[in-house]
């Protein structure tokens, strides 16, 4: 089962259950009220191991009395896990990795990202991108397809209702010379554009910063509303990605990020050395 479905049936099960128990109710008793919930059938949803209707929700939502808004809420995480998104026409194209981070930033509340190489796919310029798929990635698979698909990521930061995106640059994937003068010029203004939005934050960690534990390496934080205890972490490695979920782990990489920002340059100085960095390459 894919991570992103996963994640959602997760977040439902959990939600349901803590219903359930607020009620003061075990699953027998719902049962004996609700003849078409069985036992087994209500612990293999709380436990994410079987998909429900949102029919079925519905009707349990309503026996244990939920309020509108936390209605409408599973409801819409029911949809959710079943509706095919945007991305899944380019299947041919995207990696597991890829379709299940782009699901997970469709539904966060909160994406937290430290970059040490490259700007972040949610900022870059489709120049920008092209040169670095070019570069590094499998032009078998379509480079275009591929640049289409990083751009396309970048409509939930101007969504109705968008993620909170807090992302930590290190000052060589700024300094790095990705393309031509021009493209890199771009993809600074893009940076310089991205601050005027209210849900967007860029800082600069300078090259000289004091040893601070974002020296790891790059990661992405995933939040989601209402469910703290589904927030992954995804850590690029050198031929994959490893997704992590246990809590406590994802609790870790939280840590680390404040620290990184701590030691990162202020929003305000960040702004000022992106700018000064693109005049340079404009003069």
């Amino acid at each position: 089962m894919a991570l992103a479905q996963t994640v959602r049936r997760r977040q439902l099960g959990a939600e349901l259950r803590r219903l359930r128990e607020a009620k003061g109710l075990s699953a027998e008793e719902v049962s004996h009220n609700l003849p078409r919930w069985g036992v087994s059938k209500i612990s293999r949803m709380e436990n994410a191991k079987v998909a429900v209707r949102e029919k079925e929700v519905a009707e349990l939502l309503e026996f244990y009395e939920a309020d509108a808004e936390l209605t409408k809420i599973l409801l819409e995480v029911t949809r959710n896990a079943a509706k095919r998104g945007w991305w899944q026409s380019y299947r041919e194209v995207l990696t597991p990795r890829l379709s299940d981070l782009i699901a997970l930033e469709a539904e966060a509340s909160e994406i937290k990202l430290y970059e040490t190489f490259f700007v972040p796919g949610l900022f870059q310029t489709a120049d920008y991108a092209r040169t670095v798929i070019t570069q590094l990635g499998n032009p078998a698979v379509g480079i275009d397809a591929q640049v289409e698909i990083r751009v396309a990521r970048q409509s939930i930061l101007t969504r109705p209702s968008p993620p909170e995106i807090w992302a930590v640059i290190n000052e060589a994937a700024l300094r790095a010379r990705v393309g031509s003068p021009g493209v890199m010029a771009g993809q600074l203004e893009r940076l310089v554009g991205l601050t005027h939005l209210s849900n967007v934050n860029i800082q600069v960690m300078p090259i000289d910063a004091a040893v601070h534990p974002g020296m790891d390496g790059a990661f992405t934080g995933i939040n989601f509303p209402h469910q703290s205890g589904l927030d992954v972490v995804l850590v690029p490695t050198a031929r994959s990605s490893l997704w992590i979920e246990d809590h406590s782990d994802v609790g870790r990489y939280k840590a680390i990020f404040q620290k990184v920002t701590a030691e990162a340059l202020s929003l305000e100085k960040s702004l000022e050395f992106i700018i000064d960095l693109k005049d340079r390459l404009t003069k």
